[in-house]
């Protein structure tokens, strides 16, 4: 079992870049993981890449990331 197996994450910038290949592992490793990101079009994509323990949560401002959606995929 890993450290991570069971665990919930939240991860800010998941769409892209490091955000991304922290929620890959995460997930890899058992983790249920939140990504926020700003571009719609970019988190849909990014849950078609990971597939599962995986919901996405459309941030509101580029300063202060407020959220307003958590959907499940």
């Amino acid at each position: 079992m890993s450290k991570l197996e069971g665990k919930i994450a939240v991860i800010t910038g998941g769409n892209s870049g490091i955000g991304l290949a922290t929620a890959q592992r995460f997930v890899a490793e058992g983790t249920y993981v939140f990504i926020t990101g700003r571009r719609q079009g970019e988190l849909d994509t990014t849950v078609k890449q990971i597939r599962k323990n995986v919901t996405l949560c459309r941030a509101t401002s580029q300063i202060s990331p407020i959220l307003i959606a958590c959907m499940p995929p």
